[in-house]
């Protein structure tokens, strides 16, 4: 980094720490109390901040690494500044860490691109620098900032260990990854991410040596042909029974692998992944999370993602390969049809935004489910084609967790979708300045509104007298 990119990255984190703690002193203000899941996390921080680490609220699904994280901040600080009393774990100390969660996520994001795009020398410090600027103020991610939730902190380390894996310090990668999976346990998919990244690598080198063993030029991309499909199959078959490359793979990926083992045996021990209350967090085939997931991640990006050529080229390819689109469409439909489901807490709680877009998009008429389908298939052909400069294994890989983090999830839940976006966003080319200044005002107007909803737009319940809050 240079001397003078320093300087302007150090006065930009600032300027948003300095924002951020504004906000978060108003919101403070104005829900003193704990609200949602907060009356869960902040009585059971409390209990750890008081030593008492056997008692356990089994309402709560995740693991303690929120709670722990909060006590190895606090104690140090109520130690030197010889805090005593409510204080040292009231509600706002403890939202606080999340606000210093958020801060680590910039300089984090930070990295992750200057690292991922060190190569293309076009690309300005400018860019780098607002285009993780636009990434830390990600809406969902930016709410949860002024909260005591998992959010902040599931984030920093599970983009911390990805930092660590592509700098090839992958130790480092799967203790952070235990880090991540104390947060929530969904992010073993990324601690497999992580690893498949290692592995997508070594097929990619071995995918090339392939091709110059034949004296032709490597594809960079695989045509959608069954021809297409069936060689990438051979060449996978092939990889995985050479020894030579299972011994590679082992050997690079073994840190990930135990942090795997410890995983299923804890899933083993515990009889299932969730800890807690298991009756509102089943898993099933909820195959439309993923059009969700795909839809959302449309609308955050269209100042990056979307343009004019773009949406030529994809009606070109609607010209071109109709019967692939047919199929993909009937494929969608079929999906929707028969594994819609509807989680009770998104027909139930009216504090959360999802209801809202449930109640007046796909409850008008049972049709509208079905008439968002090509919708459904642009955003995915949009979605591959701004990652099109990436490996087909890579994509593979990332494809494959992706569906992990989402399909199992019955519940539609905006907070699911923070990391796998937050992925996908990363490894896009890092756009223009002005797609970045207009990203970064989408962002903007949409934290503005949600934080003076919040504030301002409070209701009531018929059966109780508390202020209640829209929020993600």
């Amino acid at each position: 980094m240079e001397r003078f990119e320093v300087y302007i990255f150090t006065a930009l984190c600032s300027i948003n720490f300095l924002i951020s703690c504004v906000l978060f002193s108003k919101i403070t203000r104005e829900q003193r109390d704990p609200y949602m899941d907060e009356i869960f996390h902040v009585p059971q921080a409390q209990k750890y901040c008081e030593g008492k680490f056997h008692e356990w609220d089994p309402m709560i699904t995740t693991l303690p690494g929120l709670y722990l994280a909060s006590v190895g901040l606090i104690r140090p600080v109520v130690w030197l500044a010889d805090l005593k009393g409510s204080v040292v774990c009231s509600t706002a100390m403890l939202r606080f860490i999340s606000l210093l969660f958020n801060s680590g996520n910039l300089y984090i994001i930070y990295l992750i691109i200057c690292r991922l795009h060190m190569k293309d020398k076009s690309r300005s410090a400018s860019r780098r620098m607002f285009s993780a600027l636009a990434l830390s103020t990600f809406p969902v991610l930016y709410f949860f900032t002024f909260l005591y939730y998992t959010d902040a902190g599931s984030t920093f380390f599970t983009l911390f260990m990805y930092l660590m894996a592509l700098y090839g310090s992958h130790k480092a990668a799967a203790l952070l990854g235990v880090c991540a999976v104390l947060f929530h346990q969904t992010n073993i998919i990324w601690v497999a991410f992580c690893a498949g990244t290692v592995v997508a690598q070594k097929m990619d080198e071995s995918w090339r040596t392939e091709w110059k063993k034949r004296d032709e030029k490597s594809p960079s991309q695989v045509p959608l042909t069954i021809n297409g499909a069936m060689r990438v199959m051979r060449f996978l078959l092939e990889f995985l029974k050479t020894p030579n490359n299972i011994k590679a793979v082992v050997l690079s990926t073994w840190p990930y692998i135990a942090v795997a083992v410890v995983f299923a045996v804890f899933v083993v021990l515990n009889d299932g992944i969730v800890v807690g209350d298991r009756s509102s967090h089943e898993a099933c085939l909820n195959f439309p999370q993923m059009f969700y997931f795909l839809s959302f991640t449309l609308i955050f990006s269209l100042p990056t993602s979307l343009s004019y050529q773009r949406v030529v080229r994809f009606l070109q390819s609607l010209r071109k390969q109709p019967l692939i689109y047919a199929v993909l469409m009937t494929f969608s439909l079929f999906l929707v049809w028969k594994f819609t489901f509807v989680h009770k807490y998104l027909l139930a709680d009216n504090r959360h935004f999802p209801f809202y877009v449930w109640k007046r998009i796909f409850q008008r008429h049972e049709l509208v489910r079905f008439l968002l389908v090509p919708g459904y298939v642009f955003a995915a052909w949009n979605f591959l084609d701004t990652l099109r400069s990436k490996s087909l294994f890579w994509f593979l890989c990332f494809s494959a967790c992706l569906v992990a983090a989402t399909v199992p999830q019955k519940l539609l839940e905006f907070r699911y979708f923070i990391l796998p976006y937050l992925l996908y966003r990363v490894h896009i080319p890092v756009p223009s300045l002005p797609r970045l200044l207009l990203e970064f005002g989408l962002f903007t107007a949409v934290n503005t509104a949600t934080v003076y909803i919040f504030i301002n737009k409070t209701f009531q319940w018929p059966d109780s007298t508390a202020a209640q809050r829209f929020m993600w």
